[in-house]
């Protein structure tokens, strides 16, 4: 069995649905925090996991407690964790959550995954990782040890956490070093569809640094 974490999230759900299609059994978790709309994680539910037969079960992994309890209920072979605030400006304003939901819950995963012998983990890292930059596309070479934001400093931890669970107990993990992700059933607050909403509604454009910017 695989458990997907933060499966009612935008990329979770997705992942989740994807890996049902093909054959796999699926369990998912997520606290269905209020992050943004509980409603939009409700309806990604209904529509992309439910038609797939996806369980989800609303467990936070900051609760070390609840979540070893689905590792011992359930045979979890491999693990793909999304569950993760995500939110640059957000992190400097409630930096206490972000360091419970991103570092503590990371290392409770950690342990449950060392506990069952999981055959491998897939987690959600950052570009954020590569901090300022230098106005060049990102290589996975470049160096990661300037984040520019606490959500940044809590990414590269992730990365830290799983290479030391690597190297000590032979935990399989690979990080996934997300830019920005848009599509169907995507965040409300990322800036692909804050532009489509502001289009379609005839709303003005809020851009910074007078436009002077570009994403990798």
């Amino acid at each position: 069995m695989i458990l997907v974490t933060g499966a009612a999230g935008f990329i979770g759900a997705h992942v989740a649905a994807r890996l049902a299609s093909l054959g796999h059994e699926v369990l998912g978790i997520d606290n269905f925090n209020d992050s943004y709309a509980v409603s939009l994680k409700l309806a990604r539910v209904d529509a992309l996991l439910a038609p797939q037969g996806v369980q989800v079960l609303r467990v936070d992994c900051a609760d070390a407690a609840a979540l070893a309890d689905v590792f011992g209920r359930h045979a979890i072979s491999s693990v793909v964790h999304m569950a993760a605030l995500a939110n640059v400006r957000a992190s400097m304003e409630q930096p206490a959550a972000f360091i419970e939901s991103n570092i503590t819950a990371f290392g409770h995963v950690l342990a449950c995954c060392r506990q069952a012998r999981v055959a491998h983990l897939v987690y959600a890292s950052s570009s954020s990782v590569y901090g300022t930059g230098t106005g060049q596309s990102s290589r996975e070479t470049d160096a990661t040890d300037s984040p520019g934001s606490l959500y940044a400093a809590t990414k590269k931890s992730n990365e830290l956490m799983a290479h030391a669970a690597s190297q000590q107990c032979g935990l399989p993990a690979t990080g996934l070093r997300f830019f920005t992700v848009y599509g169907p059933w995507g965040r409300p607050d990322n800036a692909p569809l804050i532009f489509s909403r502001a289009i379609v509604e005839g709303s003005p454009l809020r851009l910074f640094n007078h436009g002077d910017m570009q994403r990798d």
